[in-house]
């Protein structure tokens, strides 16, 4: 069982950043994706930006030139730096982890509780 924990929501004022962080932990042999996600009320969950163990990375297009995403693959932990945020990245941000587990060599597919940003004025 892999489990993550988030860290880094808040309030911001649009034009602010903030830094979303995001730790996983259990029996992981290795993690082959790290990313973020985000889900509006009323919306699907979407894809932030991704980060793959080749060191690339997907953005949204909403977000390209605004968010960066980092890994710490010793320590199995992502970051999401936001920055220039909008009222439209108001959201629950969730962090996504797939990998293997060190045990049974079985893949994993696992979620963080979810952290709320909310940009307004």
């Amino acid at each position: 069982q892999v489990q993550l924990v988030e860290s880094g929501g808040g309030s911001v004022q649009p034009g602010g950043s903030l830094r979303l962080s995001c730790a996983a932990s259990g029996s992981i042999f290795s993690i082959n994706a790290m990313g973020w996600y985000r889900q509006a009320p009323g919306n699907e969950r979407e894809l932030v930006a991704v980060s793959f163990s080749g060191g690339r990375t997907n953005y949204a297009d909403s977000v390209k030139g605004r968010f960066t995403i980092s890994r710490d693959n010793a320590k199995n932990t992502a970051s999401l730096q936001m920055n220039d945020l909008k009222p439209e990245d108001t959201a629950v941000y969730y962090c996504n982890a797939r990998g293997v587990h060190f045990v049974g060599a079985r893949p994993f597919d696992s979620w963080g509780q979810g952290t709320q940003v909310t940009v307004s004025s």
